[in-house]
């Protein structure tokens, strides 16, 4: 199976200049979460899909590779 949002999210992460362990304190999430997020590992709730698509500035489509 492909990790689409994995991939989103690192590379919105990426873009921002951002660690892991630093999304996840501006985030107040764990950086353990982040990490399980990114390799496929977890898939985030609907309330962190929200959080993460209003700190980036995106679409839960776009996050979950619904959207371009």
């Amino acid at each position: 199976m492909d990790n689409v949002f994995g991939e989103i999210l690192k590379d919105l992460r990426n873009e921002k200049g951002l660690g892991q362990v630093e999304l996840a304190k501006t985030l107040d999430l764990s950086k353990g979460i982040i990490s399980l997020w990114e390799n496929g590992l977890r898939e985030p709730g609907m309330n962190s899909l929200i959080l993460l698509a209003k700190f980036f500035g995106v679409t839960i489509d776009y996050l979950v590779g619904l959207e371009k």
